[in-house]
């Protein structure tokens, strides 16, 4: 499968790094392509370049200016494809939300409605995004979004990470992005009580009854 990732950071260059080891295309979107000369084996390409070469969009760029640098692409050229989006919009000193009424992935799917958006990956770093059999198990990777289409291909991208069927949890439409998005702050809690930023959590339930 062809994957678009826009952006250039630790995320984007992990998924590809995993998307590729699992047999696909992958190319990087920045905005100065020509100058990321530090990208390694991963090809990178125009924002416009990577849109018009994906089969699947990622969304691996700062929360806060996602949707700006979304609308440059322009809703034509991201029209009918699945973007899954793994951004959360924090401030610059990690303490409050961009969007604390709403959640990054609702603003994409509002702005873009011809482009079917997929929250998922947000919730863990980029270490366990693309290794989550390196943890004792994998805990729980989550899924929100309006396209059960674009939900299902999500889940084969996700499974060729190594997230099995077990432990990804479709949790609704994509104004459950929110809940996925506001994590971050346990999230940083969590860290500095295990002293990682390495790790997940899983959703354990009771047993069914007999």
């Amino acid at each position: 499968m062809r994957i678009g990732l826009l952006g250039t950071g630790n995320v984007a260059r992990a998924l590809a790094h995993g998307w590729r080891a699992a047999g696909h295309d992958v190319l990087l979107g920045s905005r100065h392509p020509k100058e990321r000369t530090d990208l390694g084996p991963l090809p990178v390409a125009t924002l416009d370049e990577t849109a018009a070469h994906a089969e699947v969009l990622v969304n691996a760029t700062p929360g806060g200016v996602s949707v700006e640098l979304l609308h440059s692409i322009g809703a034509p050229a991201l029209a009918g494809i699945p973007l899954i989006d793994v951004g959360v919009g924090l401030s610059d000193d990690f303490t409050r939300l961009t969007h604390p009424n709403s959640s990054l992935g609702e603003l994409i799917q509002e702005a873009f409605p011809l482009t079917p958006v997929v929250k998922t990956l947000c919730t863990m770093d980029s270490t366990t995004m693309t290794a989550p059999g390196d943890l004792t198990e994998p805990g729980t990777v989550f899924l929100s979004g309006d396209d059960a289409e674009a939900k299902r291909i999500t889940g084969l991208l996700l499974t060729d990470l190594g997230w099995p069927a077990s432990s990804q949890l479709d949790i609704g439409s994509i104004t459950t992005a929110r809940g996925q998005e506001h994590f971050a702050f346990l999230f940083m809690g969590i860290a500095g009580g295990v002293g990682s930023h390495t790790f997940n959590i899983k959703v354990v339930t009771r047993p069914a009854a007999r």
